[in-house]
């Protein structure tokens, strides 16, 4: 199947997100605007009514989709599409084949539903769509989200947004010619009260003046840093070149590539960075405004499929990423002073930080770490259970207004807001034009490693002006039929 993966009182959204690419021009942001000239794109539909029900589809209808899409039962989904829809039926069962009860609106929904194997033959024959939820492996996003707004269709795309930096440039600017199009990335923790407080308080200078941010994660949960497995025969009810979709490579079927899995292989997905730094690098970009990145360098343990001693470099083949990495970020941009931020992954921590309060430990799932002039703020992988360190910080924290409006529901809320901007409701949580920069600064990282040796960016440009060999993996090649 596509789609497997993967406070205060709540009030009416808002984003509080600054643009993270603030200043950048838009000519350098799109990195040449002639070569992403879109000029069949549609206009936009209306906004729905606040009466309205929207008519949803849904592209990668298991896993993560169908989590995403129990929060919409209440919407009309006509439409679904999934290579796979005998995988798809068992997010609805447990482990003796009966229906999880709280998932029975859902499966009635999909039952009621156009079932598509491909979402290109949804796109040309479902006319009654009004938005598109798109929860695919992530070498399918940047294709589904571009047919869908391209027909005028609101769109919520999983993390990481794209595949690719060239591609979430692209998206970007077709959201900003196309205001009318209420776009959402599914970074959920940007809906959650905890979050929103955390950027509070690090802008309101409780912890001082931040220069350094520590990130780190226990991704990945997958297999990864592994060879390539041999060739098996496919389910009969998966569409395999469906699944493929605009992946170049044919390895054959194997059941390590699909449903969870596929975020560790690299034609497929973007390792642990792009699975989990949309939630945690969140936080900190929102809170500083650094901008993007101007230097990034990886150290991480051997690619999956080595077989020659390992020199540093890539070989020649990719094939999953390294088990575990350390990417290391640096802001020299950022307003008021360069601002490194270091990234963890595969189990790897920073150190414990002085002054952690008696019987709080750094959370091994994941968590982010703020070390300021004049105290220390640290929070878990959704921006939740924030942590004061250091004297006074309490009391400065405590006297930091909320500025950011929260989202009903917080972190669960977050498809709903999407729902809620449709109907022109309530302001949208994470839209493209904040996730955009989000998104190019953690697959940035994986640019990086693939690079084998530091680069330089310049953001305004969208290049690496040192290692310019390493420009090829802003972008990629697609497969015939599924291009951009």
């Amino acid at each position: 199947m596509i789609g497997s993966m993967s406070g205060p009182e709540p009030g009416p959204t808002v984003s509080g997100t600054d643009a993270m690419a603030a200043g950048i021009t838009r000519r350098a942001w799109l990195g040449g605007a002639a070569a992403l000239a879109m000029p069949g794109v549609a206009s936009g539909r209306r906004r729905a009514a606040p009466s309205d029900r929207v008519n949803l589809a849904v592209i990668g209808a298991g896993g993560m989709g169908a989590a995403n899409m129990m929060r919409l039962t209440g919407q009309n989904i006509v439409a679904a599409a999934d290579p796979d829809f005998d995988h798809v039926a068992k997010s609805f069962i447990d482990r003796q084949g009966a229906t999880i009860p709280q998932r029975a609106p859902l499966r009635a929904a999909y039952d009621r539903a156009t079932r598509y194997a491909d979402y290109r033959r949804m796109f040309d024959k479902q006319r009654d769509l009004d938005a598109v939820l798109i929860a695919t492996p992530d070498h399918h996003h940047a294709v589904a989200a571009k047919m869908a707004m391209e027909r005028g269709l609101h769109v919520y795309v999983q993390k990481p947004l794209t595949y690719t930096v060239g591609e979430g440039r692209l998206l970007g600017e077709l959201a900003r010619r196309n205001p009318k199009l209420i776009t959402q990335m599914g970074n959920q923790g940007h809906s959650g009260h905890d979050g929103r407080r955390v950027v509070e308080i690090v802008r309101g200078g409780a912890i001082g003046r931040v220069r350094e941010v520590h990130a780190w994660t226990n991704r990945p949960m997958w297999p990864q840093g592994i060879a390539r497995p041999a060739a098996r025969a496919k389910p009969a009810s998966l569409d395999w070149d469906v699944w493929l979709g605009p992946a170049t490579v044919n390895w054959g079927y194997n059941p390590d590539y699909t449903h969870f899995n596929w975020r560790g292989w690299v034609p497929f997905g973007v390792g642990a960075l792009g699975d989990m730094g949309a939630h945690l690098l969140d936080f900190p970009l929102w809170a500083l405004s650094p901008g993007l990145p101007t230097r990034i360098e990886s150290r991480h343990s051997i690619w999956g499929g080595d077989t020659d001693l390992w020199d540093g470099r890539p070989p020649a083949e990719l094939g999953s990423y390294p088990l575990a990495g350390v990417t290391y970020y640096e802001f020299g941009d950022a307003p008021g002073g360069p601002v490194r931020l270091t990234w963890y992954d595969g189990g790897l921590m920073p150190p414990t930080p002085p002054g952690l309060p008696a019987g709080v430990a750094m959370n091994p799932d994941g968590g982010v770490l703020y070390i300021g002039d004049k105290g220390m703020l640290m929070h878990e992988t959704y921006g939740e259970k924030p942590v004061l360190i250091g004297e006074g910080v309490a009391e400065r924290a405590a006297a930091v207004p909320q500025t950011l409006l929260r989202v009903a529901g917080g972190r669960d809320g977050h498809e709903m807001n999407w729902i809620a901007a449709i109907r022109g409701e309530a302001p949208i949580s994470s839209p493209f034009a904040e996730a955009v920069p989000l998104n190019e600064t953690m697959l940035l990282g994986v640019v990086a490693m693939r690079a084998g040796q530091p680069i330089r960016y310049d953001g305004r440009a969208g290049r690496i002006i040192d290692v310019t060999d390493a420009n090829r993996f802003l972008e990629r090649d697609y497969r015939q039929g599924w291009t951009l």
